[in-house]
């Protein structure tokens, strides 16, 4: 029997992502307990075929005794979940299956089917997607406070840098970027004491009525790569990009994946955003804000809102009335292919850290930015490396 505080954890962990779920290291033996979680492959009979962490395919026979249930994304517990048929799990769903190894040590025999449907998954990817764009902020980690759970950071792409405090709590759900992915799947849950200054962060939570608190109900962060400097040269067939970083006057080979997000700032854009890197106010800049000159029509997943005379940085003066930050509106600007860079466009790009033997990962590249290396050699700060309309599992809890 399952205490019911064990079945919590299992069902906690099962809903954060499929990228957390446990795997074994040695074959198990026949009649061991099993716990495998995963995405629903095939179903075919009384077989449901999971795809689990790491690629691995796993046949679950569900028995006549066999308690199918399914429950919603982000519950922590099993008390609002309904009975479930076999015919109706779909591929594309995922499953926690509790168990026994079967005879033949490769197959599961069901004594518990914990169902989350791939529609579900959906709508709360979308709501937390949304949530993300309305309430999220982000910037670069100024200080951290273990014992009181405040950190600041400082949100410099509006110019003048402005600080803002995240106060977390033990609800606060922490997560970090690993070293050599972009995919926000592939965070890792973690803890504030993993935080360095200079890292990237990014916060979800309710600010305070002037705008410079936060209190966090989620927050993810990383050690990113923030790199300024022309293109060498381009190679669609590599999927690379080798660029001159202006700071240490050295070539980088970045690349890209398909995860990598590749933005071009249209030209008015670039001088509105370069004033104020120079320090000029957003009134002195004719015609209104950056919003209202280069945006392109929302994107699915895009709060529609005015955002005419809004600062690209997002929020400088509290919150606002359909406002959002730069990577909002980045997610709105269009496309740049790795064929159309030539040598000696500028380039601003957040990557991963790479390794001694992986080149960094591009996760977001900007180019058309020209005047904004022009105007400040903090540029680069403009960029945060999470691409909010990617999808994945953003919040999935």
């Amino acid at each position: 029997m399952i205490s019911k505080r064990i079945l919590r954890l299992i069902v906690s962990s099962f809903l954060v992502c499929a990228s957390f779920a446990q795997t074994q290291a040695t074959q198990p033996a026949p009649g061991s307990t099993a716990k495998p979680f995963g995405t629903v492959k095939l179903v075919n009979g009384s077989t449901i075929t999971l795809t689990a962490g790491g690629g691995n395919d796993i046949d679950v026979t569900v028995l006549d005794s066999t308690n199918l249930v399914k429950t919603a994304p982000g519950q922590k517990d099993l008390k609002g979940a309904t009975p479930i048929q076999l015919q109706e799990v779909q591929v594309g769903d995922r499953v926690l299956v509790l168990g026994t190894i079967g005879d033949d040590g490769k197959s599961v025999l069901a004594s518990r089917v914990i169902v989350m449907k791939k529609t579900d998954i959906a709508d709360k990817q979308q709501h937390e997607l949304e949530d993300w764009q309305k309430r999220g902020v982000g910037g670069v980690v100024k200080t951290i406070d273990p014992g009181t759970g405040i950190i600041t950071i400082s949100n410099s792409s509006t110019g003048a840098a402005k600080i803002l405090e995240i106060h977390t709590s033990k609800d606060t759900i922490v997560r970090r970027y690993s070293p050599d992915s972009v995919k926000f799947d592939d965070a890792k849950l973690g803890t504030v004491d993993q935080i360095k200054p200079g890292d990237q962060l990014r916060a979800r939570g309710n600010r305070n009525p002037d705008g410079n608190d936060v209190t966090a109900e989620e927050i993810v962060s990383g050690t990113f790569r923030n790199i300024a400097g022309t293109v060498i040269s381009a190679d669609p067939g590599k999927n690379t990009v080798s660029i001159l970083d202006l700071l240490t006057k050295k070539p980088v080979v970045v690349q890209i994946t398909a995860d990598s997000q590749l933005r071009k700032l249209p030209g008015m854009a670039a001088q509105y955003i370069a004033m104020q890197l120079k320090g000029i106010s957003p009134e002195a800049v004719s015609g209104g804000g950056l919003a209202g000159r280069s945006n392109s029509p929302n994107t699915p997943g895009s709060p529609a809102s005015n955002t005419r005379g809004a600062a690209p940085g997002g929020n400088a003066g509290g919150p606002r009335q359909g406002g959002g930050d730069f990577q909002q509106r980045l997610a709105r600007m269009p496309e740049v292919k790795l064929a159309d860079l030539q040598k000696g466009d500028a380039l601003i790009v957040v990557a991963t850290q790479g390794t001694e033997t992986t080149a960094p990962s591009a996760i977001t590249l900007l180019s058309g930015v020209e005047a904004l290396l022009t105007a400040s050699p903090a540029a680069a700060s403009v960029l945060s490396p999470w691409s909010l309309s990617s999808g994945g599992d953003l919040g999935a809890q």
